[in-house]
């Protein structure tokens, strides 16, 4: 049992420290298709991170709100990228 909590530990650091570059490319760009790519990784992130987190503190409650943060990701990139082929015709 103690090897698998120290495992879910590692898996979260490494899930945070990969979160935190997600961030990076969001913030610098260069264009807007990067940064839709980096939000579509955070919402995956923040998915994986709330998953793991629940499977290590035994809170099934918390599954639901990943499968409303993986819909709303979704939807999200879906959005922005309707909204950047409706803006590619209009040139």
């Amino acid at each position: 049992m103690d090897f698998f909590l120290i495992t879910l530990d590692i898996l979260l650091a490494l899930l945070g420290l990969s979160l935190a570059f997600c961030f990076v490319r969001l913030y610098r760009g260069p264009d807007v298709p990067n940064r839709t790519v980096a939000f579509d990784l955070i919402a995956l992130h923040a998915v994986g991170l709330i998953a793991l987190w629940a499977i290590r503190n035994g809170a099934p409650v918390l599954l639901d709100i990943t499968l409303v943060t993986a819909v709303l990701g979704f939807l999200g990139t879906l959005v922005l990228a309707h909204y950047l082929e409706r803006a590619g015709h209009e040139e």
